[in-house]
């Protein structure tokens, strides 16, 4: 595999051959993780510049410090060496706390000025967390942080940018319209230019109704109601470079990138057209978009019609990402899904193949996970395709090589057994056969590198055969051609060579001999065709595999070193010049013959369905007859 792709398992990469859709987060995986705050609402003001503290009170800006400060997993670390604050947590924490840094925040001193009661740890269910803070004066403040249109439903009151705190509902101050209303349109503003929308908001508590036992408190509920609106964040969290042309290359493939995220649907619709994971504004429609409450809430049978058609699900949840993987592979789509998070495990281990995160991803999701992404890159996802698409094919192209020598040996040995009573292909002569076969040619064939070719055709299916129409046809024509050519040699060796008046043991082995180099030949060249079952050109890319071309070079000089020096072990004996060429041409045919029979259409329906159905038929006419 490539660097970067490290696989835990080697069977997936064969199945990435078979996936026909890949269910990929957004964030870290089609972006780049690197989310900075570029906008922000305090009440109806617009901040154009989020850093600029002197366009916020004093009190809403000591709010935001407190809420940004105390309701978070990350830290602020001080920095050493006039350098830069380090700041740890997630990517949307570090998002916040960084904005809050350059809003004058003094992270330690605002965690030192309140004692933490409760913590209600960010869900991806409630898409939101909040913290219940005791302050110096007695006094109980909840901080809640969460999706923006969450957050804001739950907000009755909010503080303006003077700091007076003012009602939500009866606001409209500004063309008649309600604040609320004014917010959500600038939530849907900033969603369509791909930003994820955060909201911070607080409220007042008594402290007599705080629970003062520790098992009660340990179980206690935030209140989430009534909140008092502090500010609206927009984060910005470019694309990948790249990302775009790699889903291309995928959908071109056959395989459909689905986007799974907990973001707001308005801003995975934005991410999904700027990846080109929707083409057209005209697919912006359900169900091509669709919100995990939704999908959650349809019913199993619901489920399996509408998932293939699902290009984005937004405020999804890892339960939803579960189900649309069940749905999928019930439908016969083979899935490949990448995740980072704990929650992402089930998901992980029900895809056909599960692809983790080796930056972002936890141990729990690596352990469920098939394969690790090192570079958290979708491009590289793509690459993963690749692989198996060349390692799927590198099996069939040493299968397609194998069969042709094991039939033809068998065929000529057992037609002359059965009609003269002597084999022209003995134990040695066969096992030699068998190192080129298995060993020498197992190490050509499987080391063929990936080619372009292979993402321009489609995936296979779960229940495609793995023998196909192609190699059939490739199979028959060479095993064809080199049973009637040895076989004529057998029976009619001894005239075409004008042995006929040499002893009958000289004339045999002579005769013998030519068939097994001839033989040797037909594979070595024959190696060459199994490259590229369904190309006409086999040569293109040799000089690159320079493996190849080191094996088919070692075994044709071992070829003559057997003939020339190790007669007494193989009972063969030594061949004239023109004997010698006699094998490479007889071997050397099998080029254009090759090529001529690549030109022959096959059936899309493989041959093995074709004699079954047949099959099949009398044996229901049978048993409605019995019946």
């Amino acid at each position: 595999m490539d660097p970067g792709v490290p696989v835990c398992r080697f069977s997936p990469c064969e199945t990435m051959d078979s996936a026909t859709t890949i269910c990929s987060d957004k964030t870290g995986t089609l972006t780049l993780n690197q989310m900075t705050v570029v906008e922000a609402y305090v009440g109806r003001t617009k901040i154009n510049h989020p850093e600029d503290s002197f366009q916020l009170d004093k009190v809403v800006s000591s709010l935001i410090h407190e809420g940004i400060a105390q309701n978070t997993t990350g830290s602020v670390f001080p920095a050493k060496d006039d350098g830069d604050v380090e700041v740890s947590g997630s990517p949307t924490e570090k998002a916040i706390l960084h904005w809050g840094v350059k809003l004058d925040m003094k992270f330690d001193v605002i965690r030192s000025e309140s004692t933490v009661l409760h913590v209600s740890p960010f869900n991806s269910e409630k898409k939101r967390g909040g913290v219940a803070l005791s302050k110096a004066n007695s006094q109980v403040v909840i901080h809640w942080k969460g999706a923006a249109e969450i957050v804001l439903a739950s907000c009755t009151q909010y503080l303006d940018s003077n700091g007076c705190q003012q009602s939500i509902e009866n606001d409209k101050r500004e063309e008649n319209v309600k604040l609320r209303d004014f917010l959500k349109e600038a939530i849907d503003d900033m969603a369509a230019r791909s930003l994820r929308c955060v909201a911070l908001a607080y409220r007042s508590f008594e402290m007599d109704k705080v629970p003062t036992d520790e098992e009660e408190l340990a179980q206690w509920n935030l209140p989430n109601e009534d909140l008092i609106l502090l500010a609206i964040v927009g984060i910005k969290d470019p694309c990948r470079p790249g990302v775009k042309d790699a889903v291309k290359l995928c959908t071109d493939a056959g395989v459909k990138v689905r986007m799974v995220t907990g973001d707001n649907l308005q801003t995975a619709k934005a991410i999904a057209m700027e990846c080109g994971i929707i083409a057209s504004e005209a697919d912006l429609t359900e169900p091509n978009i669709i919100e995990g409450k939704a999908f959650r809430l349809l019913s199993e049978k619901e489920r399996e019609q509408v998932a293939p058609k699902i290009s984005v699900m937004g405020r999804s949840s890892p339960n939803d990402k579960l189900l649309l993987v069940q749905a999928l592979r019930k439908g016969g789509e083979v899935v490949a899904v990448t995740g980072d998070g704990t929650n992402d495990a089930p998901a992980l281990h029900e895809a056909d193949i599960g692809l983790s995160m080796g930056i972002q991803g936890t141990e729990v999701a690596k352990e469920s996970s098939d394969i690790i992404i090192l570079d958290d890159n979708f491009a590289s996802v793509v690459k993963v395709v690749r692989w198996g698409r060349s390692v799927y094919a590198n099996i069939q192209k040493f299968i397609q090589f194998q069969l042709t020598v094991n039939v033809a040996a068998l065929v000529i040995n057992v037609v002359a057994a059965i009609s003269a009573g002597d084999i022209p292909l003995n134990a040695v002569q066969l096992l030699w056969v068998n190192l080129i076969m298995d060993t020498l040619g197992a190490l050509a064939l499987a080391t063929e590198p990936p080619t372009d070719h292979l993402m321009h055709r489609s995936p296979v299916g779960r229940r495609e055969p793995l023998i196909t129409n192609i190699m059939w046809r490739n199979l028959i024509i060479q095993a064809l051609y080199q049973v009637c050519v040895l076989l004529v040699l057998n029976f009619h060796g001894k005239s075409i060579l004008n042995l006929d008046h040499d002893s009958t043991e000289h004339a045999n082995h002579l005769k013998n001999t030519l068939i097994f180099n001839a033989f040797v030949f037909c594979q070595i060249f024959n190696e060459f065709n199994a490259r590229k079952p369904d190309q006409v050109n086999v040569f293109s890319g040799i000089t690159r595999n320079y493996l190849f071309m080191g094996i088919v070079g070692t075994t044709f000089v071992l070829q003559i070193l057997i003939i020339e020096f190790l007669g007494d072990f193989t009972s063969t004996v030594r061949l004239n010049w023109k004997l010698w060429c006699v094998s490479l041409i007889i071997g050397v045919i099998s080029w254009p013959l090759a090529m001529v029979g690549k030109l022959i259409p096959v059936p899309k329906t493989p041959f093995v369905k074709m004699f079954i159905k047949p099959y099949q038929r009398c044996i229901a006419a049978r048993s409605s007859r019995t019946s």
